[in-house]
């Protein structure tokens, strides 16, 4: 099975933020913002895996900045690493200033996905070759925090985890 590129995986949804969609802050709820992470981060995985995808984790979600009523709200999504049935990928949502038209990293998430058939049995997956700096250093990362949720999940035992233990060596 060839390796795929991550840009082979992109995703990008836009969408404008509604009053129904807004908290009491006016600012988009963090529920609706995971729910349009999970979406194109699932197409991602769909795209690199050309097969059906469940979620299986959602590793990381940093709320850095608010997403106020109005907005134009830009999810971009990309498998950053491919293991054997699961795969990384890592969102990154931008907002557009309504006035300037500059666009803001607002958030970002990491969700794990796993491949299967019409049955929901797990299957193997294509690996990942980054190419850019930006896809090597997620990719390089991707195995730690793999490692790591295995860990404080209890299937891994902190002796295994090489990559880890690498990072206090």
């Amino acid at each position: 099975m060839e390796a795929k590129h991550p840009i082979d995986s992109k995703t990008t949804m836009t969408d404008l933020v509604l009053p129904s969609e807004t908290n009491p802050l006016n600012n988009l709820f963090g529920g609706e913002l995971l729910a349009r992470m999970d979406r194109a981060a699932s197409i991602a995985a769909r795209r690199h895996s050309r097969r059906i995808v469940v979620t299986a984790s959602v590793n990381h979600v940093a709320f850095n900045r608010s997403v106020p009523l109005g907005s134009v709200v830009t999810v971009e999504a990309k498998v950053s690493r491919a293991f054997r049935t699961s795969m990384e990928v890592y969102i990154d949502v931008w907002i557009d200033d309504r006035e300037s038209g500059d666009t803001t990293k607002a958030n970002e998430a990491i969700y794990t996905f796993v491949a299967v058939d019409e049955s929901g049995n797990p299957v193997k997956i294509p690996g990942i070759a980054p190419e850019t700096d930006e896809e090597q250093a997620r990719f390089e990362g991707a195995l730690r925090r793999k490692q790591l949720s295995l860990v404080l999940a209890g299937k891994m035992k902190p002796n295994d985890a090489t990559e880890l233990k690498a990072l206090f060596q």
